[in-house]
């Protein structure tokens, strides 16, 4: 197991969802309407509005070890109690252990962060944001659609890892690996393999569409 950068253990509650991965710095809304969840919400938000987002595990059957902390940020009372809340992700954490489990989970974790880089990793990130370039071009011209990525897009090299990673649709295999990775470059390196098999399989496309038009 990678060595954590622990700066604090606490217990926080608990949220396990089907395919979704949740990093920091990016948004997740959310729909809660099952009671114990509403319960949990209703107590979070008497107190610092902060809980844990996990991956829930089909294969394992279980959360996985590894999430990261969602602070609420808005949240809009519904009928019957349902509510619609929009988070923001903070800081990673590994779950050491359960303090509760119903109604709902209560784990004791430890915060982690990526090691500190030992080189520049500056051309690299230029190097993932080129692909990701290239992607949305190939993606939006295969699509005849307007795809353009956010004048906002992060520039340092771990926000961008994170951003990547959480715009990466339906492998949330593959999201959950890049969230446990506490390696800027090993996660970089990563998403540049992945961008660059995508942007490969997009041209073919786009030349076959080309073709037969």
């Amino acid at each position: 197991m990678a060595s954590s950068s622990s700066i604090a253990v606490r217990e926080i509650p608990l949220f396990p969802l089907p395919e979704v991965v949740l990093f920091p710095g990016r948004p997740l809304p959310l729909h809660i309407f099952e009671f114990r969840y509403r319960i949990m919400m209703n107590t979070i938000l008497d107190s610092d509005r902060r809980f844990g987002v996990l991956m829930w595990d089909p294969v394992q059957g279980q959360p996985a070890a590894v999430g990261c902390c969602a602070e609420i940020i808005h949240f809009q009372r519904l009928p019957d109690d349902r509510m619609k809340v929009l988070t923001l992700g903070q800081q990673r954490f590994r779950v050491l252990e359960y303090v509760r489990e119903k109604p709902y989970r209560i784990g004791l974790v430890e915060w982690i962060e990526d090691q500190p880089p030992e080189t520049d990793l500056k051309a690299m990130a230029r190097e993932v944001e080129q692909l990701l370039r290239d992607v949305v071009h190939l993606s939006a011209k295969l699509t005849e659609q307007k795809i353009e990525l956010p004048e906002d897009l992060p520039d340092l090299p771990i926000e961008l890892s994170y951003w990547v990673a959480s715009n990466l649709y339906g492998v949330a295999s593959e999201q959950q690996t890049l969230l446990e990775m506490q390696d800027t470059a090993a996660r970089l390196r990563r998403e540049a393999e992945i961008l660059t098999s995508t942007r490969n399989h997009l041209a073919a496309r786009t030349v076959l569409k080309d073709a037969f038009n």
